[in-house]
């Protein structure tokens, strides 16, 4: 597994067989949710060229998780916020046709990343 260009995983928080490891464990059970957003940000084509696609869907749902605190005020907003904000909805909503879909997606890429880190949490 690679994790280089990741940025929401390549951080001193993760190490990366545990990462590998919780992956594993989240992907048997949300395999339907991974292939979902797979298709919205990759398409068909690029889901077969990409060696690494499952942590590419990881590392933006964790991206969603982590804009989530700052919408909530939850987490102080960065400078870069508003561009962050502005890209994951343009990459989600790029293709759909209604607020219901988009808010589906966003819906999949926070509890994703949630469960995951869960499921991080509790590895020894």
């Amino acid at each position: 597994m690679a994790i280089e260009g990741m940025y929401m995983l390549n951080t001193s928080e993760y190490s990366e067989e545990k990462i590998r490891e919780a992956l594993e464990l989240l992907y048997v059970d949300r395999k339907n949710e991974f292939h979902e957003l797979s298709q919205v940000f990759l398409g068909k084509k690029k889901l077969t060229e990409m060696s690494n696609w499952r942590e590419f869907v990881l590392n933006f749902c964790l991206d969603v998780g982590d804009s989530f605190k700052t919408w909530t005020g939850q987490k102080p907003p960065s400078t870069t916020s508003p561009q962050k904000a502005l890209t994951i909805l343009r990459q989600v909503g790029n293709g759909m046709t209604s607020m219901n879909q988009l808010t589906h997606v966003l819906n999949i890429s926070y509890n994703l990343s949630a469960e995951f880190k869960e499921i991080y949490k509790r590895l020894k």
